[in-house]
């Protein structure tokens, strides 16, 4: 009876080299995938790591510098500076305007006081002068000192004394000598209208007016009576006492 064979068994059979190759490379994938998964599963099963907190001191004469504002780091930040300028030079302009509005409402304001108020004096210092110039320029031998102090309440300074002086010295005694009287009124018109009176210039506190005069005069030096028509250049200046007259001037 044959033996049977065994020679597919045996060690050095080619199905047992097969499945040894097979074993040993099963064996390395295995290890391969050990060693592949193993950092991230040592990580993942690692405890943490708890830190330590180190502080330096830092040296003598160390300033810290300045912490960095959020503006320093925003988008188009070099956009917002040229909104900014031109904000603020608007708002130069806008101070500038209104200052010169300002400036030109007060100028035209203080015109407009300085026109009103030279208007009010050409009417109250016409109506002055013509009050004041019959008596200042009329005087009667026979009642001198009152013709006088009546013209003297009419005038102001400087000029009040300078009139003082000329009719003690001069006027009253030649009156007295030959019994003069002399009688001024404003010239009028034939028709009887405006006395012939007109305002040169005005301020508020000064006006000069000009005026026709008529001055009738009598005297034993001459026969009848002598009328002569004179321009007269009063100055009128404003008083406390009101419009009273500074300067007197034949033309």
């Amino acid at each position: 009876m044959a033996k049977p064979t065994t020679r597919g068994r045996g060690a050095g059979s080619p199905t047992r080299h097969t499945m040894t190759a097979a074993a040993r490379a099963a064996a390395r994938r295995a290890e391969r995938g050990h060693h592949d998964a193993g950092p991230a599963t040592a990580a993942a099963e690692a405890p943490p790591l708890v830190g330590r907190t180190v502080v330096i001191e830092p040296p003598d004469g160390w300033d810290d510098p300045p912490e960095p504002l959020p503006e320093d780091f925003a988008e188009g930040d070099s956009g917002s500076g040229v909104r900014r300028s031109r904000r603020g030079l608007l708002t130069v302009l806008v101070a500038v305007l209104l200052l010169a509005g300002l400036v030109a409402v007060a100028v035209l304001g203080q015109r407009y006081r300085a026109g009103e108020q030279a208007e009010q004096a050409r009417v109250q210092a016409l109506d002055a002068a013509r009050k004041a110039a019959p008596v200042v320029l009329s005087y009667d031998h026979r009642h001198l000192d009152r013709d006088f102090a009546a013209a003297g309440d009419r005038l102001t300074g400087k000029f009040r004394d300078e009139y003082r002086k000329t009719t003690q010295t001069v006027v009253g005694p030649t009156a007295k000598k030959y019994d003069g009287v002399v009688k001024a009124t404003i010239a009028e018109p034939a028709d009887g209208g405006t006395p012939a009176a007109s305002v040169v210039s005005a301020s508020a506190d000064e006006a000069v007016v000009l005026l026709f005069v008529n001055q009738v005069t009598e005297s034993t030096q001459v026969t009848g009576a002598r009328m002569d028509l004179n321009r007269v250049r009063m100055t009128m200046t404003r008083t406390s006492e009101g419009w009273k007259v500074s300067a007197v001037d034949a033309l």
